[in-house]
């Protein structure tokens, strides 16, 4: 009796890992890359601490963002991705100069169309 619950279960398991397996390939295919996802964690952290008033923590997420955004440039085109970077520089460079709320919307605009990468 137990081995066929055990057997059971494991054909459960596997039917689950042979049905998710399609769409994990899928997401891969579709073009998805670790820098643009780790451009968008950080470009979202700089607007949230941007929110909260700590413009310099707001520029080194931006930076980080910047890094990881660049490096995808180099591994694909997209004008989403340029025009992340572009509000990134932005951010950064209002960031720096002071313009905490100018450094934000520049960072909301980045994770936008970061985040239309494909």
């Amino acid at each position: 009796m137990r081995k066929a619950i055990v057997g059971g279960a494991m054909a459960v398991g596997l039917l689950g890992a042979l049905m998710s397996a399609p769409f994990a390939a899928t997401s891969v295919m579709a073009g998805e890359n670790k820098h643009v996802a780790e451009a968008i964690e950080h470009a979202k952290e700089a607007v949230d601490h941007g929110k909260q008033g700590h413009t310099d923590v707001l520029v080194k997420h931006a930076e980080g963002a910047l890094k990881h955004a660049q490096a995808a440039q180099k591994d694909m085109k997209n004008p989403h991705l340029d025009e992340g970077v572009k509000g990134l520089q932005d951010a950064v460079e209002h960031g720096k100069a002071g313009h905490g709320d100018v450094a934000v919307k520049a960072a909301e605009g980045a994770v936008m169309h970061l985040s239309e990468v494909k």
